[in-house]
């Protein structure tokens, strides 16, 4: 975990991101926190990261995403050498899916 964003602020912003119900509740509050394109740019890495996880080309990444090849490659560098925090959330929307699949 990186210290220097390990904050008593960003404990009370996590705080309050774990209250949330269901999708109607963060959408109400992301867009008070957040600016339209803060909360696009969030999205289009959490979309970056799922395909590159698939193992899609930069090229069609950058088609499909809007993104930057250098905001590509951040993301790339997060998963391999970050705190494996998109994986953990991967992880545990397939084991959700797969549950409901089973239902």
């Amino acid at each position: 975990m990186n210290k220097k964003i390990k904050t008593e602020a960003v404990d009370h912003l996590f705080q309050a991101i774990l209250t949330l119900k269901n999708m109607d509740e963060c959408y109400m509050f992301f867009e008070d926190v957040c600016t339209v394109n803060e909360l696009l740019s969030l999205s289009q890495r959490y979309e970056v990261a799922k395909m590159l996880r698939e193992e899609k080309t930069y090229l069609e990444i950058a088609s499909r995403t809007g993104a930057s090849t250098a905001t590509i490659s951040r993301v790339n560098r997060s998963l391999n050498y970050g705190n494996d925090g998109y994986d953990m959330v991967f992880a545990r929307i397939a084991e959700e899916e797969e549950q409901e699949s089973e239902k």
